[in-house]
């Protein structure tokens, strides 16, 4: 069941009417006082952030960095409801892409829980997820990695360099994790041509290698790409370190 909170000043009797028919489409709607004490006890298992904004009341500035952050950290999309002039000092605070929808009041109930319903839909298909694109000639690789990271991102594969570079043309992606050492077309020529082109020169690469000592990794860093794996890491750090790069790039 999916956990929503709805977040306002008050739980007024229009709140109420919401969070119950959001509840009777079965989601696990609560409403939390806007505080940061309050939001951070229920924000464990959220899927979903409601803000509601009353007749002349607008959330305080400590919660709004709050939601900023922790909605970025956690990949989660609001839905704003208020007045015409608190939505656009809002939509001036939060990040733009983390806001799904915003209604003016006052609202139609039925059309803001049909909104919620399709937002999950877009989450289950991965429309919000980050995609990665994954280069290796090692089919048995690609499988491996593809596994471990396709619960929490979007990935595709190519075997070559040159089927990833094909693929780029009609795609985009927000990370490539490329094989350094490949037949025909090696990762450092995959990585020359990527950068020499205006529609890929900036997407971040990060280079997988199986060669781990000094000289190795030198030659690997040496090129500039945004970070190197080597192939024998876990799939817990992997995923770790991945976070952490799209934290620090967001």
């Amino acid at each position: 069941m999916r956990k929503i909170l709805m977040i306002g000043a008050r739980e007024t009797f229009l709140v109420r009417v919401l969070v119950d028919k959001l509840v009777k489409e079965d989601f696990n709607c609560i409403f939390v006082p806007w505080n940061i004490n309050d939001i951070n006890k229920s924000w464990d298992g959220t899927a979903l952030v409601c803000l509601y904004m009353d007749d002349k009341e607008y959330p305080p500035e400590d919660v709004i960095h709050y939601l900023n952050d922790k909605m970025d950290e956690d990949n989660l999309q609001m839905m704003a409801v208020g007045e015409k002039n608190d939505m656009v000092r809002l939509l001036g605070s939060i990040k733009e892409d983390l806001v799904y929808e915003s209604f003016v009041r006052p609202i139609n109930n039925d059309a803001f829980v049909q909104a919620v319903q399709k937002l999950f839909k877009k989450v289950d298909a991965g429309e919000f997820k980050k995609n990665i694109l994954i280069v290796d000639d090692d089919p048995n690789y690609l499988g491996i990695v593809r596994e471990w990271l396709r619960e929490k991102y979007k990935v595709s594969m190519a075997n070559s360099g040159l089927q990833a570079i094909k693929w780029l043309g009609k795609n985009t992606v927000d990370l490539i994790l490329l094989d350094y050492e490949m037949p025909v077309t090696s990762g450092p020529q995959v990585l020359e041509m990527l950068r020499s082109d205006e529609d890929t020169k900036e997407i971040p690469v990060m280079f997988l290698t199986g060669k781990g000592d000094k000289e190795s990794v030198m030659s690997v860093l040496e090129l500039k790409p945004e970070g190197y794996f080597l192939k024998s890491i876990g799939k817990q750090e992997l995923i770790e370190q991945l976070d952490v790069f799209f934290i620090k790039h967001r």
